[in-house]
């Protein structure tokens, strides 16, 4: 059924009466949105979005209530709009798992490119869903979505539409947009379509027109922030400035009961909830790769990815631009292009953020991606990271050049406090293995997941080889690596690179000195009391290339760098901070004696 403009404008007035009844209810909210771009997502959901097939994204996650509001109204089982940011109701911003919400979003650019990421997954998978994305003055201001932006126009994704809430407001006066947005979509490679956001007629029109472009689709629509309250057009009208009084005047204009009823016929064809099933396993008959050579986890874990997607492992990888370092592309891999979606490896450009967002999208389309870079530029994606850990999205992060033996690179490339900060992030598993049955056990767990993204972080220098120990139990997260006899007087725990240099320490200590490999503290940190207390015996001290602070949780002592690195080589840098078999057997030893 199509919605002429009388009923359209109905249907819209329901959505703001409603959208406003849930922000008065919560005592807080962005009215500004609900008045000024209700016309806009209605028209959107009324006559466009196929139930089950499309999907919208509200980049502007402020207006959450907007959203709430048409689901609520087309039939979605949200719960109760009265609950919205009330403990265990719906929450202040979007939040990915909600029936009908495909993106997590607030932290302002990230729908963006999670919609890209929406659009290039129905592509990828041959489909032809459409994914139409709502955004605001602020999105555009965030580089995120300047770089999905870029990336949408290279991969002209003529399923994307992406729709600007063009007020000229935001919070602390006009909006600071570019000088001419549209030139700049223009140039990305987007077709570009001025219309008033208020007109139904022209809203219906751009969107129908949008299905025949051959690139994605952007259109500007103008509107008043707060339209029709007493702060129209104001930087007050984007939060809860009005007063009860009008609030209630407003609400009771816009209540359509015949708005109400053409919603109900929407809501009369409701299919199944999304649900997502990604858990994966690694094929059977795939082994750790194992080399009796001094090598990088880069190299190891290039060679069981090359294993993994052989096998027939359904993993979408990527790199911002840095595969060959990162060794995350092998020849099983094919590349996804403007002109050939039938691929398995996309290249993102020198776009980090974007990768984090766009990946996001492709997880919450039911694909499983990794992409990798630098682990000193994961600071450019933590906000993506965030995002997939709090949506429990199954991506995949790969970040490589993991110490100060990156070595003549630099402090801008060598991290030091990275490690620690990925650790600290809720609901993503950090893994950081020293040989290959800790690189196949790493990439394992990770596809297994379907609630949690992971991190896999690897040494460009190459490391000796220390064995794990057959009876050893890797999915700990820790366990012995190097064992002693007779009482244990210390405990060393390391991690990737520093295992071997924790094995050669405690070969110079002698007896009862034993080395647990740590590859993830996560899950080491998930283990009983019984399995900790028995494994870290002793004198316990951690031996890290990072930031010591966070591993006196385990350690009574620990070994590592608290200021940033040094030009030189990678072996000059390890033994500048004192990484080095003699200065930490001396500094061990007066502790143990």
């Amino acid at each position: 059924m199509r919605f002429d403009a009388k009923q359209l404008k109905e249907m819209s007035n329901a959505v703001r009466a409603h959208a406003l009844g849930a922000v008065r209810a919560a005592g807080s909210g962005h009215v500004g949105i609900v008045l000024g771009a209700a016309d806009i997502i209605t028209t959107i959901y009324a006559n466009f979005l196929r139930r089950g097939q499309d999907k919208f994204v509200l980049s502007a996650g402020h207006g959450s209530a907007l959203l709430y509001s048409v689901l609520k109204l087309a039939g979605y089982d949200i719960g109760e709009l009265n609950s919205f940011r009330k403990i265990d109701g719906l929450p202040g911003h979007p939040e990915f798992g909600i029936d009908g919400v495909f993106a997590t979003t607030g932290p302002l650019g990230q729908g963006v490119g999670n919609a890209v990421g929406l659009a290039l997954a129905a592509k990828i998978k041959k489909s032809d869903e459409r994914v139409y994305c709502l955004c605001s003055d602020g999105d555009l201001m965030e580089g995120v979505a300047s770089e999905s932006i870029t990336f949408a126009g290279r991969y002209k994704l003529n399923n994307l539409v992406l729709l600007w809430d063009d007020n000229g407001i935001s919070i602390d006066g006009d909006a600071l947009t570019d000088i001419n947005v549209a030139e700049r979509m223009k140039s990305a490679g987007w077709r570009v379509v001025k219309i008033s956001g208020n007109d139904f007629n022209k809203i219906d029109k751009a969107l129908r027109n949008s299905a025949l472009a051959h690139e994605p689709v952007f259109i500007q629509c103008k509107t008043t922030i707060g339209a029709g309250s007493s702060l129209a057009g104001t930087p007050a009208a984007h939060g809860f400035a009005l007063s009860d009084s009008e609030m209630m005047k407003l609400i009771e204009q816009f209540i359509s009961v015949d708005g109400e009823n053409l919603w109900a016929s929407v809501a009369k064809d409701v299919p199944a909830k999304y649900v997502l099933n990604q858990a994966e396993a690694c094929p059977k008959g795939i082994s750790a790769p194992s080399v009796d050579k001094d090598i990088s986890t880069r190299e190891l874990s290039g060679m069981f990815l090359e294993s993994l997607v052989a096998g027939g492992v359904g993993l979408i990888g990527g790199s911002a631009d840095l595969s060959s370092s990162t060794c995350a592309k092998t020849k099983s891999h094919v590349s996804i292009s403007p002109k050939k979606f039938a691929g398995n490896f996309i290249n993102y450009g020198v776009r980090e953020h974007a990768m984090g967002a766009i990946m996001n999208g492709l997880a919450a389309a039911g694909l499983r991606p990794y992409g990798s870079t630098f682990l000193a530029f994961s600071d450019y994606m933590r906000p993506a990271v965030r995002l997939s850990a709090l949506s429990k999205l199954p991506v995949i992060y790969v970040f490589t050049h993991d110490s100060v033996a990156v070595g003549e690179d630099g402090p801008t490339h060598q991290p030091v406090e990275q490690l620690a900060s990925l650790r600290l992030m809720p609901n993503l598993n950090v893994f950081r293995p020293c040989n290959g049955a800790e690189v196949a056990y790493s990439w394992c767990k990770a596809i297994s997941e379907s609630d949690k993204p992971s991190a896999i972080i690897l040494s460009r220098q190459k490391i000796k080889q220390i064995d794990t120990p057959q009876d050893a139990d890797i999915s700990r997260g820790g366990y012995v690596i190097k064992k002693s006899g007779g009482r244990i007087k210390a405990t060393l725990i390391a991690t990737g690179s520093e295992v071997p240099l924790a094995v050669a320490v405690a070969e110079k200590l002698g007896a009862g000195v034993q080395v647990v490999s740590m590859p993830s503290v996560e899950i080491f940190r998930s283990q009983d009391e019984k399995y900790k207390k028995k494994i870290l015996s002793g004198f316990v001290v951690a031996i890290e290339a990072g930031v010591t602070s966070p591993w006196f949780e385990f350690a009574d002592a620990v070994i590592g760098i608290d200021s940033f690195g040094v030009s030189g080589s990678g072996a000059d840098v390890y033994n500048y901070f004192g990484f080095d078999v003699d200065t930490i057997s001396r500094a061990i030893s007066k502790k143990i004696k």
